[in-house]
């Protein structure tokens, strides 16, 4: 097993949901850190945990990012963080995996599911080797107590209630 450092300048968490039924809204986090220690040969034995600064939120609209940040949504002051910590890690075909593990947003602990892909390794012009991986999974927000909306005269609501999640990872081995 080989400990790994986030390149967090090569990496991102990112997220879209629906807005008003017809257009996505996407954001990213701008602040997080990882903990991973894998055999890239084999990530099945792989230890995996996430920490996402949720203040760090950033969707490119300040008052939208606050209103994120409030008690209607993330309550940064009560829950300054997302954590996930993988549970279970199965190879589905060569060099992805389902990545199972527990997401704490807010108040609430649940398990979700990543797809994850390995990017493969290369080495950088400083000479450090690097690896990547993506995952993607999608949440409902409504399990986690993000449940504010508002109703439109049209019908339908002004937030969509699917929330996928995308992460892009560089790492480089530690030491």
């Amino acid at each position: 097993m080989t400990k790994f450092n986030l390149d967090a300048a090569h990496s991102s968490i990112d997220f879209s949901v629906k807005h008003m039924m017809v257009s996505k809204v996407k954001g990213t986090f701008t602040n997080f850190t990882a903990e991973i220690e894998a055999n890239l040969e084999d990530l099945t034995g792989a230890t995996i945990s996430f920490d996402i600064d949720v203040k760090s939120i950033n969707t490119n609209n300040e008052d939208r990012d606050n209103h994120l940040r409030s008690g209607d949504f993330f309550d940064v002051e009560g829950f300054p963080s997302i954590k996930f910590v993988a549970t279970d890690i199965k190879k589905t075909d060569d060099g992805e995996y389902d990545v199972t593990g527990d997401i704490t947003i807010k108040d609430v602990t649940k398990p979700i599911t990543f797809e994850a892909e390995y990017g493969g390794k290369g080495t950088n012009p400083w000479g450090q080797e690097v690896v990547a991986f993506s995952a993607n999974t999608k949440i409902s927000r409504k399990e986690f107590n993000l449940t504010w909306n508002q109703a439109l005269e049209t019908g339908g609501v002004l937030v969509g209630d699917d929330i996928k999640i995308t992460i892009e990872i560089q790492l480089n081995p530690a030491g």
